[in-house]
């Protein structure tokens, strides 16, 4: 009879046993994971509160057996009521749990917490991108916005025709046709400047290098073109006559677009970043802002039916001011452009390559009164 009841609590025990040691792997692997999320951290907790439940049972097991033996035997049970010897396993199990509940819990000793990232660092994998990611800066290209001419010399004229302003006269049948008015031009001299630098890579940062080093310096040698045009543009934009705009309403820019401007001129706004935040602020007497958002990708915003290209303040003057261009910049401004930006790889004494860029053009203002470079919250507004 006792041996069979001692057989029964044995199969129990080992059963047990291996759903202790089945739940104690579950937990060492969700917690492994270094990527771990709350819900593994859920999933562990429920794991260790039945492996609790399961240790409880087997102790229960292992005294009931030890009480069988010793009937058996003819002894009394051992005092102490569900005491069981500590083994190897045992104490295993019980740094395990430690170990567990300090993972969970991370009790707070003297000011001091448990273990955290910056503790075991050395032990954390650092990730390193080898691909630099781009510095998020918009810029405008100004140089696709005006007039541009391939230039075949390193000075000229370019003759701008003025908008015709007399009208041909009334003549009766078979009379002598009048004279017509001459067309008159307006030469603009211009003289091209060069612009260009090198850098030498040396073949151990090209070969070394994660990514096309080559590629990456020429690309940012033709950002530098960009904002070497855009700064000889908007000098340029900064000569036009001078007027100002004040107050909340877009009244003064109405001024200048219906009034001041010439109707047969196809109007544009630059606006530095502190000058489109004065546009974005202004209302109708609805209350509805004035300015509309790009209907589609690559469309410019409108303002009044104008379409708006924003630059960065230092562009147009200083940080924090508020400067545009308002009128005709394909009219207003001449690019000659003698040589576009080259960019060349050529031989040298080093180990390694030497990048050569060079642009050649010059800007001059076409049609002065084809714009006028406007301030917000200067001086007297335009009437």
């Amino acid at each position: 009879m006792f041996k069979e009841k001692i057989k029964e609590l044995l199969a129990k025990q080992e059963g047990k046993r291996a759903v202790i040691n089945d739940k104690t792997k579950e937990i060492r692997t969700l917690l492994s994971n270094e990527d771990a999320s709350d819900e593994d951290l859920k999933k562990a907790k429920a794991l260790r509160s039945d492996i609790d439940n399961a240790k409880e049972e087997l102790r229960q097991i292992e005294d009931d057996i030890k009480s069988y033996r010793a009937a058996e035997a003819g002894n009394p049970a051992p005092e102490g009521g569900h005491h069981t010897e500590n083994n190897g396993n045992d104490d295993s199990e019980a740094e395990e749990q430690r170990a567990f509940n300090a993972y969970l819990h991370k009790e707070v000793r003297d000011g001091v917490s448990g273990i955290t990232s910056p503790d075991v660092a050395p032990t954390i994998p650092e990730s390193i991108l080898y691909n630099p990611e781009n510095e998020v800066k918009s810029v405008t290209d100004l140089s696709k916005l005006v007039t541009q001419f391939q230039a075949t010399t390193a000075s000229g004229k370019y003759p701008v025709l003025k908008r015709a302003t007399e009208r041909m006269n009334s003549v009766a049948e078979l009379q002598k046709n009048p004279d017509l008015a001459k067309p008159e031009f307006e030469e603009v001299d211009w003289k091209v400047n060069t612009y260009r630098g090198a850098i030498p890579l040396s073949q151990e940062s090209i070969d070394d290098s994660a990514i096309d080093l080559t590629s990456l310096v020429a690309n940012n040698a033709n950002e530098q073109k960009i904002n070497t045009t855009n700064f000889a543009i908007a000098n340029v934009l900064k000569s036009f006559t001078a007027k100002a705009v004040a107050g909340e309403s877009v009244d003064d820019i109405k001024h200048i677009l219906n009034v001041d401007l010439d109707p047969a001129y196809n109007k544009t706004i630059i606006a530095s970043q502190s000058f489109y935040q004065y546009l974005d602020t202004l209302k109708d007497k609805n209350g509805q802002y004035l300015l509309h958002e790009a209907i589609t990708d690559g469309s410019p915003r409108t303002l009044l039916g104008v379409p708006v290209t924003v630059v960065e303040d230092e562009l147009l003057g200083a940080a924090g001011e508020a400067h545009a261009f308002i009128g005709d910049l394909a009219r207003a401004i001449l690019y000659a452009n003698r040589k576009d930006i080259q960019v060349r790889w050529v031989d040298n004494d080093i180990y390694g390559q030497y990048l050569q860029v060079v642009t050649r053009f010059d800007v001059k203002a076409a049609d002065k009164k084809a714009g006028y470079f406007v301030t917000y919250g200067a001086g007297a507004p335009s009437k």
